[in-house]
Parts: structure tokens; C-alpha cells; sequence
């Protein structure tokens, strides 16, 4: 007689190809056409893309599966991710400016994280903060299309940044990964 277990099973919701999330044609990270030409619009797409993936790995699931923890002492969650992410795209403008810096959404060292809880008014807010805090920094850089371009006190290339922001989104990405399967099973690309 097998164990009984509160994991939940793997499953993906493909059918074509069951190691993926999603089948190749309702993937929204598929484009048909040409790939992006040059660099600028290469590192925008593979963000655009990391965002996107970020993103479906969130879909479907309540505010409670949302802001559920990885294991303790961890904070982590697919909600905390998203705070998270929506504070360093904040903070990234803090990097190419001259001025004060913007201060903090959600407060101190890991309030993104312990303030993640599995309320539908924070998890809608973490979604609007996210967007309107990408959408800023994108406004931001697309003012300095020269990768070279060095910005801030501290001098940063334009490259530097949307390089950093791609290891950032795909780092979380993979963490999402395994959240996601601990929640519901649901795993693949």
C-alpha cells in the first residue's frame, strides 16, 4: 500500500509536451516572428520575457496560496516575490539618478517579504506596484538607449542594469518554480 503524502502530485497543464507549462501555442513567451535585432532590444526582450514567466507562475492561485511560505525560517512566497521585485525596480532608478533616492514601498530590510500576507488587497497591490514600477524604470532607461551610457553617482552602464535586471528576474523565476510546485504540483519551463 503506497504512503499517503501532502504533496501535491506534478502535473503541467501542457498536453503537446507534458514537461511545459503551458503548450507552444498558448505560451505568450512564443513570438513567430524574426528574434529582436540588437542588443538593446535582445536584453528588453528576454526581460519582457522573464517578467511574463514571473507572472504565470503566479496565475490561477488565491491570495492565500499567493503569500504561503517556501519552509521556515524562510519568508519566501510568490507574493513576496512580487513585492519584491516591484521594491528593486524602485531602487534600480535609485542607481541611475543624481538625486535623493525614492524611498522604500513596503519599509525595511524584508518587509516585502514578512508583509506578503494572503489578503486579496495586498496581493492587488503588489500586482498595480509591480506594473507601475516597471513601467517607471523602462521610462527611465528608454531616455538612454547607448548600453555604454554610464548613469548615477555611481556611474553604472545602461548594459549593467538591464543585464542585472535579467539575472534578477530569472533567479526569482526559478525560486517561483519550486513555490509553485510546493503549492499545486504544477511544474514545467
Amino acid at each position: 500500500m503506497g504512503r499517503m503524502s501532502d504533496q501535491p502530485a506534478r502535473w503541467s497543464q501542457a498536453n503537446v509536451y507534458p514537461d511545459m507549462w503551458a503548450d507552444p501555442d498558448d505560451d505568450p513567451r512564443n513570438s513567430e516572428g524574426v528574434s529582436p535585432e540588437g542588443e538593446l532590444a535582445t536584453l528588453q526582450d528576454y526581460l519582457t520575457n522573464y517578467r511574463i514567466t514571473l507572472r504565470m507562475k503566479c496565475e490561477g492561485l488565491d491570495a492565500e496560496q499567493l503569500a504561503r511560505r517556501s519552509v521556515p525560517p524562510s519568508t519566501m512566497s510568490l507574493l513576496g516575490l512580487l513585492r519584491h521585485l516591484a521594491e528593486v525596480e524602485r531602487d534600480w532608478r535609485n542607481w541611475i539618478s543624481d538625486g535623493e533616492p525614492l524611498p522604500k514601498l513596503y519599509g525595511e530590510r524584508d518587509a516585502d517579504f514578512n508583509g506578503a500576507v494572503g489578503e486579496q488587497a495586498v496581493v492587488d497591490a503588489a500586482y498595480s506596484d509591480l506594473a507601475r514600477e516597471q513601467a517607471a524604470t523602462d521610462a527611465a532607461l528608454a531616455e538612454h538607449p547607448d548600453l555604454g551610457e554610464r548613469l548615477g553617482k555611481d556611474g553604472f552602464a545602461v548594459r549593467e542594469l538591464l543585464v542585472h535586471r535579467i539575472e534578477e528576474y530569472a533567479r526569482h523565476c526559478g525560486q517561483a518554480d519550486l513555490l509553485r510546485e510546493c503549492i499545486d504540483g504544477r511544474v514545467g519551463q
